[in-house]
């Protein structure tokens, strides 16, 4: 007897154009992607919505059907709970296609003074308490200088990603996480084996005004660091490689934020981007196979290819092999994997 889960209905008039939700960060990656897509075939341009990697990927666990999307960019990888929950929904097989590599950038406006941090000194900045001595105090701290003198006698004003972010997930993992547990009051939380304190000491970020959540709209970070050259942005690599000529990268723990740096390994703070394709509208919405081809490519994600033009750090070819299959022969994620 057929398993009743695999069994999908879709309306009789299905939908013709490919939906994707998901990370601000992927967003342009995928948008010229779907633009060479819709131009070279005779499939009509996907529809593409930026809506966090934790906002998309809601949308795309929803369940099974043409009001839910196709395929979910994310600049993190799916959360186990989250898989459950699309398992939960009917979102039975899932095709997970890394594409590249993403440095997450701390920049300022072109003509301000170059800023060069350690990821200690951002946690410092904007995490909600910070230790002193073997206590926990509300954090004090009100300009950069305060933290170092050797930084800048400004005011601490950073506009970041929200809480649904694949970004601001990344940058707490890599930034507030890494930086925090070298210290002693977190050590004294972890052998205390009180995880639960640690994580919301870690990764709690300050609400005073300081941290200033500019929503999903990474050019309207950049717009803003234009008008106001004190503030420091949070965004992906590929915003700083657009947007050259109005903001800088910073230095972080001594490294820039460069296409070498990034893929090398060097530059602390960088991320893998991927999509999750439902394999149960592969063959209902049409195209679907043939979008994972084009994204799939050399052509589009090799070293040589239009989307390291666009800022993406590809892939070592390896992974790109891996993943090539993976898109080709449709392999489906376990919660293993994750």
């Amino acid at each position: 007897m057929s398993d009743p889960s695999k069994i999908y209905y879709f309306p009789t008039e299905a939908r013709d154009t490919i939906r994707i939700v998901g990370s601000s960060t992927v967003y342009p990656f995928a948008t010229v992607v779907a633009e060479n897509f819709g131009k070279s075939t005779s499939f009509k341009t996907p529809v593409i919505e930026s809506t966090g990697s934790g906002g998309g990927i809601k949308l795309f666990c929803a369940g099974v059907g043409t009001e839910h999307p196709d395929i979910v960019n994310a600049s993190r990888r799916m959360k186990k709970s989250e898989f459950e929950t699309c398992d939960k929904n009917g979102v039975k097989d899932i095709v997970e296609v890394r594409v590249g590599y993403d440095g997450i950038v701390i920049a300022n406006a072109k003509a301000a003074p170059a800023f060069d941090v350690t990821r200690e000194q951002l946690f410092m900045a904007l995490a909600k308490e910070v230790p002193q001595g073997d206590k926990w105090v509300a954090n004090p701290y009100k300009k950069w200088s305060d933290i170092n003198p050797s930084l800048p006698n400004e005011e601490i004003e950073v506009l970041g990603p929200p809480p649904t972010s694949g970004t601001r997930d990344a940058f707490t993992e890599l930034v507030m996480d890494a930086a925090c547990e070298k210290l002693p009051a977190a050590k004294a939380l972890k052998d205390a084996g009180d995880d639960k304190t640690l994580k919301q000491k870690c990764q709690s970020v300050r609400e005073d005004g300081a941290y200033i959540e500019a929503g999903e709209n990474d050019n309207l970070i950049v717009q803003k660091l234009g008008a106001n050259q004190t503030a420091v942005g949070i965004f992906g690599y590929s915003f700083l490689e657009e947007n050259a000529d109005k903001i800088k990268g910073a230095k972080v723990d001594g490294k820039e934020p460069t296409f070498d740096n990034i893929s090398s390994g060097a530059y602390p703070v960088s991320r893998p981007l991927q999509f999750y394709v439902k394999k149960a509208h592969i063959g209902t919405i049409p195209g679907i196979q043939e979008y994972l081809n084009e994204f799939t490519a050399d052509k589009a994600w090799g070293p040589e290819g239009y989307l390291a033009d666009k800022g993406l750090i590809p892939m070592p070819d390896a992974e790109r092999a891996k993943y090539k299959e993976a898109a080709t022969k449709l392999k489906t994620l376990t919660a293993g994997d994750l």
